[in-house]
């Protein structure tokens, strides 16, 4: 198994290329299932997440072009059978956004129930019940999901009663086919919401109000194929920002948007964080001779993201003074509290609360990554830590970061990825 090692010290300067959104990609992928014409999705991210998702929508008869770097083309012919089995779900909790498009196309679906980073109880009963709303008779027994609408979706009025970026992805996409009208309340704002909205419409849907917490789908008879460009991932952005910032560096993020990093700039801003729009993209320095203690609470968008908190508690770590991380979202998403401990910081969790207290330096140490986030965090702190960082488990890295060692050796990283044996 791969390990990351990590000679810290170095300051990162230089220019990184930000990939497309893997939050974005996923859900644009699945709404490939709801037309039999070709979806060509460009700057799509080569990662593990990506790669398995081809593999469940190959199960489920889409073609997948990948002939063109960055780009995927994929056609849904129609599936022989209408399961996704649990051997390609249980890698990723997206998996099951393909249940909406499957039951609003083909009026059935047998999904297992998903797998993921192990970050807390994330149900997809806001989904379940959604989808009944909709019309679909819903049965659960041996882990799986059996939804049938013999008669086809109609459109129906749903309340969120809290807001689930699943949730509304799969609700709107299974409506884009539904008889009549639909109203999603409370529903989620993020970006990517907006950016499989923009590509439904493509596709010829009728959906308005994405991005807010009202969303109306005006259902159609079919969907056709589009062309569409994923967004950047808003995620990778911050990450190299708080990476930039913890080694005291100077970076330019190339193509970089500042448009849906409001709170997380404003947040990086507070704490000593230089942070430049330019033409070229977003240029990102430590602007104070130390970092600044912050208190951050992560909420939906547009409030602070949650996968960005693990991020923001590595730079925390080093901070002048002290720093409060009250998380919202997910619990059990200070599984990486452990590991920074054992480079050195001084982390106190109290429930939903973590309290750093900064400390002068990090000693770099064996580390496991635990889940996606948690993994990039102990990067970022074994960039800053002396000594060697050896990171384990970074198969989770695999799932959501492209090219992330050479992105960083290239700003003057001493990091490489090694096999075990040889590590």
């Amino acid at each position: 198994m791969d390990q990351i090692l990590i000679r810290g010290g170095n300051a990162l300067n230089g220019q990184i290329d930000i990939s497309g959104a893997k939050n974005a990609a996923l859900p644009l992928m699945c709404a490939s299932l709801l037309t039999d014409q070709p979806l060509v999705l460009s700057h799509m991210p080569d990662l593990a997440d990506i790669r398995t998702l081809c593999g469940l929508l190959e199960h489920l008869g889409v073609t997948v072009d990948r002939q063109v770097t960055g780009q995927l083309t994929l056609t849904g012919n129609g599936p022989d059978m209408l399961e996704a089995p649990y051997d390609l779900v249980r890698k990723m909790r997206a998996s099951i956004l393909v249940l909406g498009p499957l039951l609003a196309r083909f009026g059935a679906a047998r999904v297992s129930l998903p797998g993921g980073c192990a970050i807390g109880n994330r149900p997809v009963d806001l989904h379940l019940s959604g989808l009944e709303k909709l019309g679909a008779e819903i049965d659960l027994s041996g882990g799986y999901v059996d939804a049938k609408a013999p008669f086809g979706l109609h459109g129906a009025d749903i309340a969120f009663p809290k807001v689930s970026v699943g949730a509304t992805e799969n609700l709107m996409m299974a409506a884009c086919l539904a008889q009549g009208d639909t109203r999603l309340v409370n529903a989620a704002r993020e970006p990517e919401i907006v950016d499989l909205a923009d590509c439904l419409n493509a596709m010829g849907a009728r959906i308005v109000g994405a991005g807010s917490d009202v969303i109306t789908i005006h259902g159609v008879t079919e969907l056709t194929g589009a062309q569409h460009r994923v967004i950047d991932d808003r995620v990778e952005i911050g990450t190299y920002m708080m990476a930039a910032a913890m080694t005291g560096g100077d970076v330019m993020l190339s193509g970089a948007d500042d448009r849906y990093l409001g709170a997380v700039i404003a947040t990086l801003r507070k704490a000593g964080v230089g942070i430049e729009k330019k033409p070229e993209g977003l240029r990102v320095w430590r602007d104070a001779p130390q970092i600044i203690g912050v208190d951050v609470m992560t909420e939906p968008f547009p409030g602070f993201p949650t996968d960005l908190q693990a991020q923001m508690m590595a730079l925390m770590t080093i901070c002048d003074g002290a720093s409060m991380l009250t998380e919202t979202i997910f619990e059990n998403r200070f599984m990486h509290v452990p590991e920074l401990a054992r480079m050195g910081a001084n982390i106190t969790v109290h429930g939903a609360s973590a309290m750093l207290r900064g400390v002068p330096e990090l000693i770099g140490a064996p580390v496991m990554a635990t889940d996606l986030r948690a993994s990039v965090s102990l990067v970022i702190a074994g960039l800053f830590a002396q000594g060697e960082t050896l990171i384990n488990r970074v198969y989770h890295l695999d799932r959501g970061y492209e090219r992330l060692e050479a992105k960083l050796a290239a700003c003057g990283a001493d990091i490489e990825r090694v096999s075990a044996e040889a590590a």
